[in-house]
């Protein structure tokens, strides 16, 4: 039975409902196992609905000839452009952010110049990477000079130009390059034909792509049996085929019709197809190789016909030292363009520049120049080893380099051609050692083999065979004068804050 007093109580009204809290944004950090980028697939297609954007850095090599460089220029045809298609195409990117790499973080570690290729290239970004199989369908809608490596989870925060600490290009400048006698000036050249002093060394001299008449176009090569003491290797064959330069119509006229040479070798060489054979030999010239230094000298291993030039030990300790000049902090206004000596970034740290090791390819013997860096400016590493190549020709004294550096100064400095020029690696040693315990370690080592291959069958083929068909390097030494670059006459005497010299210096020729 119910008391009187319990008719009148009211039980007291519920609580409200606790607000909720507002979710906390995610740290922007990742791990090897979970994601921290939000699933930003808004298509209708179910099956990528159950994806996310993962942030991976995507290692890369190209072949940069028919490219007006790595980075997209509207109009152009450029390796980034190319990728960001594949990309597209492969389902790594939506259609909503096709063509607008701002949606997904794209970065990259290098702009690379026109003609420049790249061994060990860097691009980072969020993507789809599943379903598996990412980095063939990458290949399959790319071009067979573009080849994807693989990728690698990295922090929601890594960008591959930011977070990338050096960069290592490498030169490759043919061996007749360094020699003095070798290719001088077209007058010179034009001068001695008929006459008993023939340029027997002059590789494709030609005036706007032609040969020029009469000048012995054709370069034979002896080579050694390759010893297993040297540590040098091709392939499996004991020898290495000789190899000569097959130079009918080689050269192309102005109105488009082939230029026929008449110059003829004394020996009927023997022509090899360059896309059958393709023979690399890689020497290391260090100074415990005298014995074999010698023989070069002496005749037994030369560069080509009538040549006693060699890159021995003497070459070699004279051309680093010219490079160490380049080594540390200083302002490279002269070795850049539109990019004035009070500009900050005209100064640039160079960690290490070094050629001590000779490679063959196709015939031709190349020094290796391998230069370490913070950062480059454009046509920075060409106009380096212009600079070094006129001096050690004995265009320009060797004080000329620091003399370049000067703010007051101002020097023409020559260009060397594009076609030697390549990046090898971008490294990331910082974001290396902070990330060590929970990210892969950002590196080349686990595509060692498949970047060599690349490097290879692209790179180094295309620059020797270049340098066969159209004498790049060649043609550029007939340009290596006085006449055209009269700064590298000056000395440090001599005003050029105007970019004039006002005196002139007779050089050692």
């Amino acid at each position: 039975m119910e008391s009187p007093d319990s008719k009148t109580t009211r039980s007291p009204p519920p609580p409200p409902p606790p607000q909720q809290e507002p979710e906390t944004k995610k740290p922007k950090m990742s791990t090897t196992t979970t994601s921290d980028d939000e699933d930003t697939n808004t298509t209708t297609s179910p099956k990528k609905q159950r994806y996310k954007r993962r942030k991976i850095a995507i290692f890369f090599a190209y072949c940069g000839v028919g490219y007006q460089g790595m980075q997209k220029n509207p109009g152009a045809k450029t390796i980034e452009s190319d990728l960001e298609e594949a990309l597209f195409l492969s389902g790594a990117v939506p259609e909503q952010d096709r063509n607008n790499p701002k949606r997904y973080d794209w970065a990259r570690s290098a702009r690379t110049d026109k003609g420049v290729s790249a061994v060990g290239q860097v691009v980072s970004g969020r993507f789809y990477i599943d379903p598996p199989g990412l980095v063939e369908r990458l290949n399959s809608n790319l071009s067979p000079q573009i080849r994807i490596f693989g990728f690698k989870r990295v922090t929601a925060s890594f960008n591959a130009k930011k977070f990338c600490d050096r960069r290592r290009y490498v030169y490759l400048i043919p061996v007749f390059a360094l020699d003095s006698s070798s290719h001088p000036d077209r007058e010179s050249v034009l001068a001695s034909v008929g006459s008993g002093n023939e340029l027997v060394k002059c590789l494709e001299c030609s005036e706007r792509g032609r040969k020029v008449v009469g000048i012995m176009g054709k370069r034979s090569f002896e080579f050694k049996p390759v010893s297993p003491e040297s540590g040098i290797s091709s392939n499996s064959e004991d020898a290495i085929v000789g190899s000569n330069i097959n130079n009918e119509n080689r050269g192309s006229v102005e109105n488009g019709d082939a230029d026929k040479s008449n110059s003829e070798s004394v020996e009927e060489p023997k022509v090899v197809d360059h896309k059958e054979v393709s023979e690399i030999v890689v020497e290391t010239v260090s100074s415990d190789q005298n014995e074999r230094t010698d023989e070069k000298a002496n005749g037994e291993e030369k560069g080509a016909k009538g040549s006693g030039f060699c890159y021995g030990e003497k070459e070699r300790e004279r051309f680093s030292g010219i490079l160490k000049h380049y080594v540390g902090t200083h302002n490279f206004h002269n070795f850049t363009t539109r990019t004035k000596a009070e500009d900050p970034a005209a100064k640039r740290f160079i960690i290490s520049f070094e050629a001590n090791t000779v490679v063959t390819v196709e015939g031709i013997e190349f020094v290796k120049c391998e230069v370490v860096g913070q950062s480059f400016m454009l046509h920075q590493i060409r106009k380096m080893i212009g600079l070094a190549v006129a001096i050690m020709r004995n265009c320009a004294p060797e004080s000329l380099i620091e003399k370049a550096f000067q703010k007051d100064v101002n020097i023409n400095v020559p260009t060397a051609p594009e076609v030697g020029l390549f990046l090898e690696e971008c490294l990331f040693s910082s974001y290396n050692q902070k990330w060590k315990d929970t990210h892969e370690e950002l590196s080349m080592k686990a595509y060692e083999e498949e970047a060599e291959e690349f490097k290879m069958k692209q790179i180094y083929s295309h620059i020797a065979l270049t340098e066969h068909k159209e004498g790049a390097v060649a043609l550029w030494l007939h340009s290596l004068n006085h006449r055209n670059y009269p700064d590298l006459r000056i000395d440090n005497n001599e005003d050029t804050s105007n970019g004039k010299s006002t005196e002139v210096v007779n050089m050692a020729e």
